[in-house]
């Protein structure tokens, strides 16, 4: 495929996103941190308070 190398043609499923070889793939390990760090943030300030 174009723009794709013989090393991302091996790997399949969720290696094929978030490996560490990769710039793209280190780019979507940080992207998916970012986003649990946001919804545990999110979760917290939105939660109801117990008395």
């Amino acid at each position: 495929m174009a723009g794709e190398s013989a090393e991302d043609a091996k790997l399949t499923g969720l290696s094929k996103h978030f490996n560490g070889s990769t710039m793209r793939g280190r780019a979507n390990v940080a992207k998916a941190t970012y986003a649990v760090l946001g919804l545990v943030i999110a979760y917290n300030v939105i939660k109801p308070k117990k008395k």
